[in-house]
């Protein structure tokens, strides 16, 4: 299932409806036990209102503690511990509701404490429970994988390792010598067998990863298979849905050239120009005393200039000056290069730690974004030395120019910061990805994503 432009499990999307209607139901029952008057205060006081409130809160704490990316119940102690953690805030939201004078948007008390009992007695239960028997009992998709390109290999053991997609591996059909490369056990034959094997193992799903495709595709077996009602599809579409990022390994340029829904879209760009601008300007309205006070605190624990101003690669390779607080000692920012990120540097402040600690040194990045150089999503602007070097040793590198640099993206929540030539090519592929489905609600999504990993990076530390 897709949503916001991201593929998302039917098991997973299974779990977080389940949950939103366990955890309602949960303080819809404490307001009928807990209330004088459970049908006036459930129409004529917005009670189903307040519990929704209370639900999208609870919901959203199990989503930013990543209890919807890792599905599989491997401790019950620490399963509890994210549940009473996310109750926990719950209560301190429902408290600062009644601070503000907002009353009428707060649960009764003791129909918060009720429900919240009930909560942390039956959606641990139902997780463990839905982890034995939707996760493990279910049936899954059976996939044959016809050719072991690396592509394909890629996508089998991404499979195989994560059981929420629903999909189990058969094997591989394969001729030498690509086959020797495979594990005994999942080669099932050369490809010529494709039909006897289909009609043996009855697979639902057949996944093509052919390293040659010309002259040894059986084209007419697969089109008497898809037929017959087994969903066909090539190893590069199923990369890109299980990973969400474009695979270069295997791409040819004609690929990108055919390739309808290839962004990115003008309308799209230009509602971008318009969110962010907006995003950025209430930003930089609401952090201007927190930037005040990070700029005099720079300039009295360390002599140089408050703002780091670094060029860096633009939209179509138009260079700008990138601003940053300064978290570096003086002599060190003209050498910095790309250890800008690297932790416990002894180029660093004290100051400075706690800055990239708290991200506040890219507060500055926002007065980028009112001046139309950056987004607040998008590919991380690179040096342009960097660029110049890497659209060289990588394919379509240079593709990644073709939309505006943002302060956070879809590269940096999915993968780690690092400088070798495999990182920034993994990175490429989350690029193109985002490049491809450029749209407000991915943008949207990766904004929650940025939340989510910067409090699981505080709450790791």
């Amino acid at each position: 299932m897709r949503l916001f432009k991201v593929f998302f499990p039917t098991r997973v999307v299974g779990l977080l409806l389940s949950e939103i209607a366990i955890i309602f139901a949960c303080y819809f029952v404490a307001a009928l036990y807990a209330t004088e008057t459970p049908a006036l205060f459930l129409t004529e006081d917005r009670g189903l209102y307040r519990i929704g409130l209370v639900t999208l809160c609870v919901i959203i704490g199990f989503y930013l503690t990543d209890l919807y990316s890792k599905l599989r119940v491997r401790s019950k102690s620490h399963l509890l511990q994210q549940v009473c953690f996310v109750l926990g805030v719950s209560f301190l939201i429902q408290s600062l509701l009644d601070y503000l004078k907002l009353p009428d948007w707060a649960l009764p008390k003791w129909t918060m404490i009720y429900g919240s009992f009930l909560v942390l007695l039956i959606q641990p239960a139902w997780r463990v429970l839905y982890d034995r028997i939707v996760m493990r009992q279910l049936a899954r998709e059976t996939v044959l994988f016809l050719g072991a390109s690396p592509v394909a290999r890629m996508v089998a053991e991404r499979l195989a390792e994560d059981p929420h997609f629903g999909l189990s591996v058969a094997g591989y059909l394969e001729d030498p010598p690509a086959s020797e490369q495979l594990p005994p056990n999942l080669l099932l034959g050369r490809i010529g067998d494709l039909r006897t094997v289909v009609e043996t193992l009855k697979p639902q799903r057949i996944i093509v990863g052919m390293t040659e495709r010309r002259g040894c595709l059986p084209v007419h077996d697969l089109l008497e298979i898809r037929f017959s009602g087994i969903h066909i599809e090539e190893a590069e579409t199923a990369y890109e849905t299980l990973f969400s990022r474009v695979s270069v390994k295997d791409l040819r340029p004609s690929q990108l050239i055919f390739m309808t829904d290839l962004g990115p879209r003008p309308r799209s760009e230009f509602l971008q120009i318009i969110y962010s601008f907006t995003l950025a300007l209430i930003g930089f309205l609401i952090a201007s005393p927190i930037m005040l006070l990070v700029a005099l605190l720079v300039r009295i624990t360390s002599p140089g200039p408050v703002l780091y101003r670094q060029t860096r690669a633009g939209k179509d390779g138009t260079n700008f000056v990138l601003f940053k607080f300064r978290s570096m000692h003086r002599d060190a920012e003209a050498t910095s290069g790309a250890v800008w990120a690297i932790k416990d540097d002894p180029r660093v402040t004290p100051l400075g730690r706690w800055l990239r600690r708290l991200r506040l040194d890219e507060l500055p990045q926002l007065i980028n974004v009112l001046r139309g150089e950056m987004v607040i999503v998008g590919p991380r602007p690179e040096r342009p030395e960097f660029v110049k070097v890497l659209v060289e040793q990588i394919p379509y590198y240079h593709q990644r120019l073709a939309v505006k640099p943002g302060i956070t993206g879809w590269a940096q929540v999915n993968h780690k910061y690092g400088d070798t030539l495999e990182d920034t090519l993994v990175k490429l592929e989350y690029d193109l990805y985002y490049i491809k489905n450029l749209n407000m609600t991915l943008d949207v999504y990766i904004m929650f994503q940025t939340a989510k990993v910067m409090l699981l990076s505080r709450g790791s530390q």
